[in-house]
């Protein structure tokens, strides 16, 4: 049954993804660049979920390893080959790596010690990527594609530069547009896949006790430092295959990805959908890329377009009132959704949907109670 659970689930959810461009085109938000961030972010929200929302762990580090494999890819288009495979998979393990030397020192602490500590590491790779490491990371300007770099796997095979910068590409299949969001699409499914399977599994379980009480754990005799690492390097993993996604949709990184606004970021996506949940954190990395490239995009003109079913001096009074919270205020709009959802729904988005369900359901059992009594 709950493998028939499961097929069901990976049917529907690719079914969503793969669809997006049409059922996000009355919205506007079918463009192939927020496509994109929504694959790309989803991908960096589902891995940072498995260790805050399975464990209970909080860090305020993860966009180290998202730097990390943006870096990675980069320097595999420039020195390898322009196809995207290598790059993933480098900047995947790369970051992978990263997160274990990492976890393996921060995991020594808990709570609110382990994410001060994550924080100081990531903000040590930051400041590093933009002073000692520039041979590396190229500093402020970031690290680029140049006509001079020899991609040897390419030269290998008979693929010589031509003029211009050479797109990344799948084989030959250039990823730009809608095909590399698809590319994006199908690593998003894929890694949904793996957080599913994680989540339904005795690992995922031991997870989740060690997040429910894990003094109790250890008392018994149960190491839980293993499970807690392994966590930290797969979800490190995931925001590293996030991070090598960035540089093949647009082939440059820079220290910024690893700033702790970034990591703070994907904190705020996953409380926002709903930590501990499957679909949570990726309705959270949904709602916040869709304000912060749809409603920062809105200008008193387009507000004012949108109220002319009104009479004029009312259409002038809510263009006035509500354009402080478009544009450039959209992160007002933002914080002012964050707060309701903590203060009211603790649970997240999720929680919301699950007690509108629960609602719907009394009401249609009702109603149905009335009728069969009729």
């Amino acid at each position: 049954m709950s493998l028939k659970n499961n097929l069901v689930a990976m049917l529907l959810f690719s079914a969503i993804v793969l669809s997006a461009p049409w059922w996000l085109a009355p919205i506007g938000a079918n463009y192939p660049d927020l496509l994109q961030k929504f694959a790309i972010f989803g991908l960096f929200a589902i891995g940072f979920n498995i260790l805050f929302g399975l464990t209970g762990y909080l860090s305020f580090g993860h966009a180290a390893f998202l730097g990390v494999g943006s870096y990675t890819a980069v320097w595999s288009f420039k020195l390898l080959t322009m196809n995207v495979i290598p790059a993933v998979i480098l900047g995947t393990l790369v970051s992978g790596l990263f997160a274990w030397l990492i976890g393996w020192l921060s995991l020594r602490r808990s709570g609110i010690y382990f994410s001060i500590l994550t924080l100081a590491f990531a903000q040590m790779a930051y400041a590093m990527a933009y002073s000692v490491l520039t041979p590396i990371t190229n500093g402020e300007t970031g690290l680029q594609l140049t006509q001079q770099d020899p991609r040897w796997f390419d030269r290998m095979a008979g693929i010589l530069p031509t003029e211009g910068l050479p797109s990344t590409n799948l084989f030959g299949l250039e990823m730009k547009g809608y095909s590399g969001f698809y590319f994006c699409a199908v690593l998003l499914i894929i890694g949904f896949w793996i957080t599913l399977k994680i989540f339904r599994s005795p690992y995922g379980l031991k997870l989740t006790a060690i997040k429910s009480n894990q003094m109790r754990m250890k008392y018994t005799g149960f190491n839980t430092r293993p499970y807690l690492l392994s966590a930290f390097i797969i979800s490190g993993m995931f925001a590293g295959l996030a991070g090598s996604l960035m540089a093949v949709t647009d082939p440059l990184a820079g220290a910024e990805r690893m700033q702790w606004t970034a990591s703070g970021e994907v904190v705020l996506m996953t409380i926002l959908g709903g930590a501990g949940t499957l679909i949570g954190p990726l309705l959270g990395v949904g709602i916040i890329k869709y304000f912060e490239n749809i409603f920062s995009a809105l200008n008193e003109k387009a507000l004012f377009d949108a109220y002319d079913f009104l009479p004029g001096p009312l259409q002038e009074f809510m263009t006035t009132i509500t354009a402080p919270f478009v544009g450039e205020g959209w992160h007002l709009t933002l914080g002012m959704l964050f707060m309701l959802v903590v203060i009211f729904l603790p649970g997240g988005v999720m929680q919301g949907l699950s007690l509108l369900s629960r609602f719907l359901k009394r009401r249609l059992g009702m109603a149905g109670e009335s009728g069969g009594a009729s």
